[in-house]
């Protein structure tokens, strides 16, 4: 059992070149136990990007033309969760871990990502938590987007926190399919400028604690082999 996470930091990377990252890598975890990428931690931010789970109701293609008429693209996955917002300014994090050096429990993993995050709020003295509907939120408004999938217990997809992304590309979409909630960011919440680079320390210690696992920097010619590898 191996609790050691290599974070690959992707940079900005566009959302399709992050699925097939996800899937090389994801096809490494699962299919190699003993070898030295056991758990994965990529980091990255995406250009603005409308994404849907596996619950595709009312987004079907005139939807679709709507959304990509905005200047962002419009991407289907297996995730699950309705639809949501990847934008600049908001840290996008893909934990493609075997749970079995973990816990081999889905619901487990979901309530850890959600502690990860509300911890980390703590921080910036922001009053986070979760409720009936996914994610995490302060009071109505939600601060943080979570959509996982999992293959014999090799979790992909993860987390997207607001960090100070624009929140206006929210305002042409039901953010997760939830009416009547909105969303907030880091720095709406702080009034400080929040941005990924600020926040990313901070999220690495507040995973490392709450998953209590080891973090290791992926050797930078490892990393740089795996993102020329998708193109």
């Amino acid at each position: 059992m191996s609790r050691l996470v290599h974070i690959l930091r992707a940079g900005k990377l566009d959302y399709k070149k992050s699925l097939s990252l996800q899937s090389t890598i994801s096809s490494i975890v699962i299919n190699n136990s003993t070898g030295p990428f056991q758990n994965v931690l990529i980091l990255t931010e995406h250009d603005p990007v409308y994404t849907i789970g596996i619950r595709t109701k009312d987004y079907g293609p005139e939807e679709e033309q709507r959304l990509t008429a905005l200047g962002a693209q419009f991407v289907r996955t297996n995730r699950g969760g309705l639809i949501t917002f990847h934008g600049p300014g908001q840290l996008v994090a893909y934990p493609l871990l075997n749970l079995k050096n973990f816990q081999p429990s889905i619901r487990w993993y979901v309530c850890h990502i959600e502690k990860t995050i509300i911890e980390l709020c703590r921080q910036y003295g922001i009053k986070a938590q979760t409720t009936e509907d996914t994610g995490v939120w302060v009071k109505e408004r939600k601060i943080c987007a979570i959509g996982i999938h999992a293959s014999r217990y090799v979790t992909t997809h993860g987390l997207a926190l607001n960090c100070n992304n624009d929140l206006r590309w929210f305002e042409h979409i039901v953010p997760c399919g939830i009416p009547g909630k909105g969303v907030t960011s880091m720095s709406v919440e702080t009034g400080d400028e929040s941005s990924v680079d600020s926040v990313t320390p901070k999220f690495l210690e507040s995973f490392r604690l709450t998953m209590e696992c080891d973090l290791v920097e992926m050797p930078e010619s490892e990393r740089d082999g795996f993102v020329r590898g998708i193109g």
